[in-house]
């Protein structure tokens, strides 16, 4: 019971994509109806001309009716063409609807929303599941009218025609839809398991592109190659398996339908001969034996169709129906009053109800303008802890608030816009320079964005580019280096003049010179902005207003750097690790 409730939802969402479309969707069916009762009325007049025409030598009669019949054909070539029309027209609508409905919810998710999709999973549903539901629709608006339509037709008229022959007929009906039936359920079976494969592809391609360079510098080629060659041979085996079952559909068709016709011709010799049938009659019964055994295996391919695409029907339904964690209530707040942040015995989890917390028990109290370092060693949940202000997830227990009010009473894009992060993870887009530091503001002026990019430090390699800061970036900044990419990514953080300014790890990969000069700007700069400065330089949090200690989750101190130098023995390891030449926070006694 369950799992037909669950389809019958998957349908409501997918028809609910219809939307404009629905006129289209009605009228494809129609036509095809039409153009079936064009190909039934036409063996008929075939009939006629035969016997009342060229039986009786009745020139009036065959020019008469082969009008008909030109007349008949043009308007079966006119449903046609309107029904692929309509059809093309309620398909692809359908699907392009079908990808902005998942894509527009996909923006809405939280990171724990993400976090339950794969990429290269969100983009096969984008891409090829989209595209076998675009064309099962088509095939369901064309064919699953037509056929049985036209097959209940002929029917009709072979028995109006003769009942003795048409049950010949009946009985080829029946047995080849038991067999069809029995083949494609084996072959849907495999169908089923081939979409699975697509986001394992989908992956191996994604990964290899982006990450290409790693891949030539430690000469994996052919190591990727390979990886995608068995996920390539996976999607192939189970295609040849499916394509097994179902083209044995052809031959068995084609027999039976040469069966047929030798037993009609020999039964329809006899009846002609006794006089019980006349030879226009016997070419109607063999048309229409055409026309049903045609439309059975129009019908046979139908739920091939439908059925290699009901996975990818759920897949999409799952992505259009996920609901975001994170909601924004009633009667929001529009106004960040500063950048005071206050953690009230805050627990985290990343998966509700586990008790599993990443973050335990944080009460800290931050006032607004102050510049706060964070260190700890890798998982000591740094970056989790900043990514609850801006509310990309939201805590489990306890309470986060942000200028005086919890960050669940704001409206979200107000918050975030007030809350400018730059993540471990630098992302630059398509774009020029110009257009990428306008993701910050899109109104920002030229002359704002040079300033920004002054105070990042930034300007310093963007003067030197031929075309400035109208230089294009690649997709994923890829002709820039490290180092620059955090920099134009923190100017464009800047350029949101935001109340509070989280660097997480985003200084990495400069220069300590060039760090130091970044935040003396920026102290200078935006001096009101409450600043979160994750690193795992200790020169980087030095000059600090306090630092945050974290260790497995917990907040091993939090003070000033020179008491935590005193009384923090985490921090004096980090410190005189660093100091006597050591490496990073997580190298240990100097290891190098």
């Amino acid at each position: 019971m369950k799992n037909k409730t669950d389809f019958g939802k998957v349908i409501r969402t997918l028809a609910g994509q219809v939307r404009e479309f629905k006129r289209d969707s009605f009228l494809t069916p129609v036509f095809m109806i039409m153009e079936v009762v064009v190909e039934t009325l036409i063996p008929l007049l075939m009939a006629r001309i035969v016997d009342e025409g060229i039986g009786k030598s009745n020139m009036p009669v065959i020019l008469q009716t082969g009008l008909m019949m030109v007349g008949l054909a043009l308007a079966g070539l006119f449903a046609g063409a309107a029904g692929g029309y309509f059809g093309a027209q309620a398909s692809t609508g359908f699907g392009r609807n079908l990808r902005k409905a998942m894509f527009s919810n996909i923006q809405s998710f939280s990171f724990s929303n993400i976090d339950k999709f794969s990429t290269s999973g969100l983009v096969t549903r984008l891409t090829t599941d989209v595209t076998n539901i675009q064309n099962a629709y088509q095939m369901l608006l064309r064919m699953f009218v037509r056929a049985p339509f036209s097959m209940i037709v002929a029917m009709i008229m072979a028995f109006i025609i003769n009942a003795r022959i048409a049950s010949v007929y009946l009985i080829a009906v029946i047995a080849l839809a038991i067999f069809l039936m029995f083949v494609m359920r084996r072959a849907t079976r495999y169908f089923r398991m081939v979409f699975e494969k697509y986001d394992a592809l989908n992956e191996s391609v994604q990964e290899n592109v982006t990450g290409i360079r790693v891949v030539k510098a430690y000469v994996r080629e052919e190591y990727e190659g390979n990886k995608f060659a068995a996920a390539a041979a996976n999607i192939y085996n189970l295609f040849v398996k499916a394509e097994y079952n179902v083209i044995i559909n052809m031959p068995v068709m084609q027999g039976t339908v040469y069966a047929v016709i030798l037993i009609i011709s020999w039964l329809g010799a006899h009846m002609i001969v006794a006089g019980d049938l006349t030879t226009g009659e016997l070419m109607s019964l063999l048309a229409y034996c055409m026309n049903i055994l045609m439309s059975l295996m129009m019908v046979a391919m139908v739920f091939v169709m439908v059925t290699m695409s009901s996975a990818s029907a759920e897949r999409i339904a799952e992505v259009i129906n996920e609901v975001s964690d994170l909601q924004n209530p009633e009667d929001p707040v529009y106004d960040v009053k500063n950048g005071q942040v206050d953690f009230n015995h805050v627990n985290f989890s990343y998966k509700k109800g586990s008790g599993e917390f990443v973050l335990k028990d944080i009460d800290l109290h931050i006032k607004s303008g102050e510049t706060i370092g964070i260190i700890g060693g890798t998982g000591s949940a740094k970056s989790s802890l900043v990514n609850l202000i801006s509310r990309l997830y939201d805590v489990t227990e306890g309470s986060l608030e942000v200028g005086g009010l919890d960050v669940r009473a704001y409206d979200m894009d107000t918050l975030r816009n007030q809350v400018a992060v730059v993540l471990q993870k630098n992302v630059l887009f398509s774009g020029t320079i110009l257009e990428n530091l306008r993701w910050g503001n899109t109104d920002a002026t030229e002359e704002e964005c040079i300033e920004a990019c002054r105070m990042a430090c930034a300007d310093e390699f963007i003067d030197r580019l031929p075309d400035g800061y109208n230089t294009h970036i690649e997709q994923g900044g890829t002709n820039v280096s490290g180092g620059q990419r955090q920099r134009l990514c923190i100017a464009r953080a800047l350029l949101k003049k935001p109340k509070i300014l989280i660097l997480d790890d985003s200084t990495s990969a400069v220069d300590t010179a060039t760090d130091a000069k970044i935040r003396a700007a920026m102290a200078k700069a935006i001096p009101g902005t409450t600043k979160f400065i994750i690193a795992q330089r200790i020169s980087s949090v030095e000059n600090a207003d306090r630092v945050i200690v974290m260790e497995e989750g917990r907040v091993a101190g939090f003070d000033t750097p020179a008491n935590l130098l005193q009384n923090n023995a985490i921090y004096q390891d980090v410190y005189n690790t660093q100091t006597a030449g050591g490496g990073d926070f997580d190298m240990k006694g100097g290891a190098r």
